[in-house]
């Protein structure tokens, strides 16, 4: 390429000009008889650069710039085959929308700027359908960025080079610049019709899954010899909810009970059985309630010294696993074990069972890998650790020489990550003991059990269950509320419910009895699970048992809705699967369009509370769903029939398997939230 020299001449007759890699020279011509100084100059500098060292040293430039090339257009290509992959599959995944217009945008922004890294890709939903359907909000943090870099460009300017770069995509209708810099962005309406087809032939499947990985999910937790309370109510409802989820996704989870069923307090349980029923070895003893078991036991252990001795001499020959002391032992833990199975059939729930004697045999090897690596100080007799950042140490070794909570945690950990090589643990208990988990992952980290960017650990606490005066939940005489009297409250007060409307009278008993269980538990908990779990909540019957609202009443009976609407009409399921092969979902319909791209964000919403373990986002979206098809049904007609005879004229097939799309999501829903929905109601 050829440049003119730039220098303007008062009569315009400059005609000299130089080779574009000697740009960087001023330009000295005068035309004048100096011509023959700068020829020699110029020849000179053609020798300079003839010299092999400037040669070797432009040409490493070049290799640089070559070898950045190289790698940009490999991070391209990269990028170009996974949003290939991810947009041709022709598998049975759900997409998750907004995950390919990251990769969109990701790519767009890596084109357009290749030197900016870590460059922020924001994609979010857009709140108002005027506007589009979706927003890329990365152009004004670019900006902040690249000021902060001391280039100064406006993020309008940002936005409108990226729009430039988006590659070409089977998602996009078309683009706008709004505002400083917000990309909005339209969907094709074609390629939602068409993922709502996939749905309706292959039923609501997870996303694809990178990587099947191993989840403990460590849920629920009671104490032996202690009555379930609403705190294992919560516990037990979220923590199976988070296992369901995991298990939709592909995972293999273990969902484990940590159950109390080791220490002193069994030195006085035993005492008190071997003294109530002598026999006990050879016929099995009536011990019905054992909450009032327990505190007559407790009563002793508090006011009879002699017991008292009796009973720590009862804790040490459990622990020397003496064969009458280990079934007196577990006859009491049988007898946990039948009421809490009560509670888990009512809710559904499937766990098993490791409690702390699980982890006895484990916690000797803890504290000696501890003391050999010199974490351990001794501390008034007793053996503590502290973990970095943390204010308080862990209690492995009581002055007694008893192991403590602490170190029963640390073994079941340990076990957890080396035994059943888990990529994910959640522990689900109350906020009191996020400390206490804290310093426990913390140690654990410090003795290099785990490394936090590799393993997921995670305490998911939740706030407690208040009565309607706001005060904790408890009974008019000052007691816990035992579960089971809690589950049988719900299904008398749904019972009375359904009654109230008159369900008695149009379904058969054994309907009601369905519709009684599924809107009991199924109210118990989606109150529960509706509410951001971190946050205490308020239990009431007469709110959870409302019809109207964010309720699973209200959902249950919106979801037998829409399944009526095609028994109504006459329409078999095997004609809906046939019709969903050959029949395109026409979206033209605003009502249509709105409610087609929320059956479709519901991979967006898994994605979101695997992430965060919140399980109230799923809630909002199914009422979301419910009430968006509420505005599609009361605007377009999916069976038109003669207004004289009520006989069915026409059927608009599209929009039968619209309501079939939205149902099959709500069901998906509800199972990941363990609430059973019937077809009648």
């Amino acid at each position: 390429m050829i440049w003119k020299c730039g220098i303007k001449h008062a009569d315009n007759s400059c005609t000299h000009f130089w080779s574009r890699h000697l740009s960087s020279w001023s330009c000295r011509f005068r035309c004048s008889g100096r011509m023959e100084r700068e020829i020699k100059l110029l020849q000179d500098e053609i020798e300079r650069l003839r010299d092999p060292q400037e040669l070797n040293f432009m040409s490493s430039q070049l290799d640089e710039l070559q070898e950045e090339n190289s790698r940009l257009k490999y991070r391209l290509n990269i990028l170009k085959r996974s949003l290939q992959e991810e947009m041709s599959q022709n598998g049975k995944a759900m997409l998750n929308i907004n995950q390919c217009l990251q990769q969109i945008f990701g790519e767009a922004i890596s084109t357009a700027y290749p030197g900016l890294e870590n460059a922020p890709l924001m994609v979010t939903l857009n709140q108002q359908a005027k506007f589009g359907d979706y927003q890329c909000n990365s152009a004004m943090p670019m900006a902040q960025m690249m000021k902060a870099k001391g280039q100064k460009v406006s993020p309008r300017e940002i936005a409108e080079k990226i729009v430039q770069n988006i590659p070409n995509n089977e998602l996009i209708e078309r683009t706008e610049i709004a505002g400083p810099g917000f990309i909005n962005v339209h969907l094709k309406r074609m390629f939602v019709s068409k993922l709502l087809s996939n749905l309706l032939v292959n039923g609501v499947q997870p996303p694809s899954l990178k990587k099947k990985k191993k989840v403990v999910v460590d849920f629920s937790s009671p104490n032996i010899a202690k009555e379930m309370h609403v705190g294992h109510l919560r516990s037990t409802i979220i923590g199976d909810s988070m296992c369901r989820l995991f298990e939709f996704l592909g995972n293999e989870v273990l969902r484990l009970n940590h159950v109390g069923d080791w220490g002193t307090q069994f030195g006085m349980l035993i005492a008190h059985l071997q003294d109530k029923f002598p026999n006990y070895l050879s016929v099995s003893p009536p011990i019905g309630d054992l909450q009032a078991f327990y505190k007559a036991s407790k009563k002793r252990f508090d006011e009879d010294e002699e017991f008292k001795k009796r009973a720590y001499q009862c804790v040490v020959k459990l622990q020397s696993k003496e064969p009458d002391f280990i079934k007196a032992w577990n006859l009491i833990c049988d007898v946990s074990r039948n009421e809490f199975q009560k509670v888990y059939n009512c809710l559904d729930i499937r766990i098993e069972e490791r409690g702390e004697s699980y982890y006895q045999d484990m916690m000797t090897v803890v504290v000696k890998e501890f003391e050999e690596k010199g974490l351990v100080q001794l501390d008034e007799g007793r053996k503590i650790v502290f973990a970095p950042g943390q204010s308080i140490p862990l209690t492995i070794v009581k002055s007694d020489g008893g192991y403590t909570y602490d170190t029963s945690d640390l073994a079941a950990i340990k076990n957890r990550l080396f035994d059943e090589k888990a990529d994910i643990i959640i522990y689900v208990t109350d906020s009191g003991q996020a400390v206490h988990f804290q310093v426990v992952f913390a140690a654990a980290q410090l003795i290099g059990w785990y490394d936090p960017k590799v393993t997921r650990v995670e305490h998911a606490g939740f706030g407690v269950v208040l009565g309607e005066d706001k005060k904790k939940f408890k009974t008019r005489s000052g007691d816990t509320v035992r579960l089971m009297d809690l589950l049988e409250e719900g299904l008398k007060r749904s019972m009375d419910k359904l009654k109230e409307k008159g369900r008695d009278k149009v379904l058969t008993p054994e309907e009601l009895l369905k519709a009684q269980r599924a809107v009991a538990f199924g109210c118990i908990k989606y109150a529960d699970l509706s509410h951001n779990r971190i946050n205490d909540y308020i239990f009431s019957f007469d709110k959870m048992l409302d019809d109207r609202g964010n309720t699973a009443a209200y959902l249950l009976y919106a979801f037998t809705r829409i399944r009526s609407i095609a028994r109504l009409a006459n329409i078999q399921e095997a004609t809906l699967h046939k019709a969903a092969e050959t029949t395109e979902v026409l979206l033209d319909h605003e009502k249509e369009w709105k409610l087609g791209k929320c059956i479709l964000r519901f991979p967006e919403i898994l994605q979101k509370i695997t992430d965060d373990l919140l399980l109230h986002t799923l809630c909002d979206y199914l009422y979301e769903l419910a009430t968006t098809f509420t505005e599609f049904y009361d605007n377009c007609y999916c069976v038109e029939k003669d207004r004289q005879t009520g006989e069915v004229v026409k059927v608009n097939m599209w929009r039968m398997l619209i309501c079939e799309a939205t149902a099959a999501v709500m069901a998906k829903g509800f199972d990941i939230l363990g609430i059973n929905p019937v077809q009648r109601m």
